[in-house]
């Protein structure tokens, strides 16, 4: 019987990823689907004269969210509606493949997309603030694989 080597192997699919905004899932991605990011670190030192170090807590929850869509995707009528009207609800975005959940129950897109109408149909940013910007880690199930050819 051949051992196992004990490689962590995992599937990652971009048509796993879900993007919700205010119940309404996102739809008609462009090739850079979505990025997310903590606008400030959890602290910053600081140092004294002799060395010592002071931690100060930033208690900053805000969080930048940016998808991008298609300029024919079936998204774009509701996301540019949600930014002209200003709503504030929540934003997911979730990949359970690779056990992702990032977002807030309270975000807001920041403005309009740039839109360029040229030869080709440009893809459209959409940029959210989230205010309370938190990841979840998701549990994931391990597909362990043995590479190794077992010796007769």
């Amino acid at each position: 019987m051949p051992e196992t080597s004990g490689i962590v192997v995992r599937r990652y699919n971009p048509k796993d990823t879900t993007i919700t905004f205010d119940g309404y899932s996102v739809t008609g991605f462009a090739d850079e689907m979505v990025t997310t990011s903590k606008d400030e670190e959890f602290f910053e030192p600081s140092v004294g004269a002799q060395g010592d170090v002071v931690i100060n807590e930033v208690n900053n929850q805000l969080g930048t969210v940016s998808v991008t869509i298609q300029a024919t995707s079936p998204s774009k009528y509701a996301l540019v509606k949600a930014a002209r009207d200003r709503v504030i609800a929540p934003l997911w975005v979730t990949n359970k493949t690779i056990g992702v959940k990032k977002g807030g129950a309270h975000a807001q897109i920041k403005n309009y997309p740039e839109d360029a109408l040229s030869t080709t149909a440009g893809d459209l940013t959409f940029e959210w603030q989230v205010f309370d910007y938190d990841e979840t880690p998701l549990e994931v199930d391990d597909l362990v694989v043995d590479t190794r050819v077992g010796n007769a």
